[in-house]
């Protein structure tokens, strides 16, 4: 049995390692961007949630680059219903984009530190500003499916954090300052875009939990009493590492269940993928009008 000493993580997917990880990561991906002239220099990134492979469409027809997730070294695929596993490069707006079309979660069996190493490749290719979009279940009682929600802020119940272990330096800072984690112009922007549109968007706090089971009629009660507005199984650890490189971050939830103690009967993920597309169909209309102004 191989010794672990004091102190290791489980993983071992830490300091050194995880370093050169990122590095060929980013190297194998770069190569990839670069067969496609228009998209090898990225400015912007998107994680796409759970139905959110509609915002591809965003991106102008040509050019267009997909890479799957299993032709690039070190990055966890996904086995979830509504996460096509891919990178999509394009241009929108002018301006060179990724689209993470779907995410490993951390209730698969990734670590944080895995499941955000193909995001953290893509930072150090020199994406400086990251949109996160998730579903999520609307713990607030004024929250309806198919509502649109700006994250204003995060809670991190999920257990874990991806900065722990040994700092990457030559990255970020050891002790990050996440008072202010989302970027408060870009969330300026984001309410100008919706109110162009004339499309409805809520605003709140999202609360990340580690799952894969969904919450307890007594868990929900709690949710409420500590703040949250919706609560889901991903997004806390991508923010983490996305600021923890010094990107600018705006994340957006998709309301596709209710999520109150009073709510009737059980959630399931037919019912969230179900509601996906009405969401982000609104969430489609807000960034056409938000994506001049991102980068």
């Amino acid at each position: 049995m191989r010794e672990v000493r004091r102190g290791a993580l489980p993983d071992g997917l830490y300091g050194a390692e995880l370093e050169r990880r990122i590095a060929e990561t980013a190297a194998a991906v770069g190569e990839r961007l670069t067969t496609v002239p228009q998209v090898s220099n990225p400015a912007v990134a998107f994680v796409l949630g759970s139905g959110l492979g509609g915002v591809i469409d965003l991106l102008d027809p040509e050019p267009r680059l997909h890479v799957a997730y299993g032709e690039i070294p070190n990055v966890p695929g996904s086995e979830v219903a509504g996460h096509a596993g891919e990178i999509v490069a394009g241009v929108a707006a002018g301006r060179p984009m990724l689209l993470l079309s779907g995410r490993a979660h951390p209730y698969e069996g990734w670590s944080h530190r895995q499941a955000t190493l193909l995001l953290r490749a893509c930072l150090t290719l020199g994406v400086g500003t990251v949109v996160l979009t998730n579903a999520a279940g609307g713990v607030n009682p004024e929250f309806e499916p198919g509502d649109v929600m700006l994250i204003s802020d995060t809670i991190n119940l999920s257990g874990e954090n991806p900065l722990l272990g040994p700092n990457l330096d030559a990255l970020g800072p050891r002790f990050l300052p996440m008072a202010d984690a989302f970027d408060a112009g870009l969330r300026a922007a984001a309410r100008e875009a919706a109110d162009r549109a004339g499309a409805a968007l809520r605003e709140g706090i999202y609360l990340m939990l580690s799952g894969p089971a969904y919450e307890t009629r007594a868990e929900l009660r709690m949710l409420r009493t500590l703040g949250a507005d919706a609560v889901g199984m991903s997004t806390v650890h991508e923010l983490l590492v996305a600021r923890h490189q010094g990107a600018r971050v705006l994340g957006f939830s998709l309301i596709t269940n209710k999520a109150t103690p009073e709510m009737e009967g059980e959630v399931t993920h037919e019912e969230v993928l179900q509601m996906g597309p009405i969401g982000a169909a609104r969430l489609v209309t807000i960034l056409r009008e938000l994506l001049p102004g991102l980068a």
